[in-house]
């Protein structure tokens, strides 16, 4: 389960952590996930797991901490062109990754930070909807109907509004008919804080997670919440970098 060798163009494939404190952030995250560390990439650390990469850690300290959430495309200057076209700000032309692939990032029209990856020797996570691995991606929006026009028109995404009494509780969305991240509506708690993406990451148990959080420096930003899909908690690392926690079924 979670094993993977390829992903179809316009799937999540990849998640590092940007950080001012890569020692700090491998013991925090190591503690939490159970992740090992193999020094294979330049300035930064791969986060293993089963003997797979499920994401990195990079030092920069003219950055505040945060996650980067990659799309795997056929083609990283060609999706920065279009997304460009589409109202996106392009914050790194597309480059080589020293042989491992392409990346290209952008702001997409209401902020967000998304890269964009065009694989070649790093497909990207090795594993994804385990324990300690990538389980979802979302976006924290305040106008989900223009983001789903701009990721629609820029991956091809199917959009799924899901509605409670008339009123947008949450968005899905598929690509090539899989399940692949959402939308949520951004609240007053958000304050004027610009539109982002928040990874997840699979726990056995999100209560659980939640006290060794707190025990190595972290923070709860948001819930805990139950959800009829699952139990959920979003979480801030000791830098101050955002992600969230899931207990509950995952797909393949």
């Amino acid at each position: 389960m979670g094993k993977r060798e390829s992903y179809e163009p316009g799937t999540f494939c990849w998640v590092d952590l940007t950080t001012t404190d890569a020692e700090g952030a491998k013991a925090f995250y190591g503690d939490l996930f159970g992740w090992e560390f193999r020094d294979e990439i330049p300035g930064g650390v791969y986060a293993m797991r089963h003997g797979d990469a499920v994401g990195a850690i990079d030092q920069q300290d003219e950055h505040t901490a945060h996650w980067n959430n990659y799309v795997s495309v056929t083609s990283a200057e060609e999706t920065a062109a279009r997304a460009k076209q589409l109202g996106a700000r392009i914050l790194e032309e597309s480059f080589d990754v020293v042989g491992f692939g392409r990346l290209a990032v952008f702001a997409d029209p209401a902020g967000a930070l998304l890269c964009v990856w065009e694989p070649r020797a790093h497909i990207g996570a090795g594993r994804v909807n385990e324990v300690g691995c990538m389980g979802w991606n979302e976006l924290q929006t305040r106008d989900a109907e223009a983001a789903g026009d701009f990721y629609g028109g820029l991956f091809g995404w199917e959009i799924e509004p899901i509605k409670e009494d008339g009123r947008l509780v949450y968005t899905t969305i598929k690509n090539a008919g899989n399940q692949n991240g959402g939308f949520m509506p951004m609240t007053e708690q958000h304050s004027d804080t610009p539109s982002f993406w928040l990874p997840y990451f699979t726990v056995s148990s999100r209560d659980n997670a939640i006290e060794k959080a707190r025990g190595l420096g972290g923070t709860v930003l948001a819930g805990p919440l139950d959800l009829p899909s699952g139990k959920i908690a979003v979480l801030g690392d000791p830098q101050g970098a955002a992600f969230a926690v899931f207990e509950g079924e995952t797909d393949e």
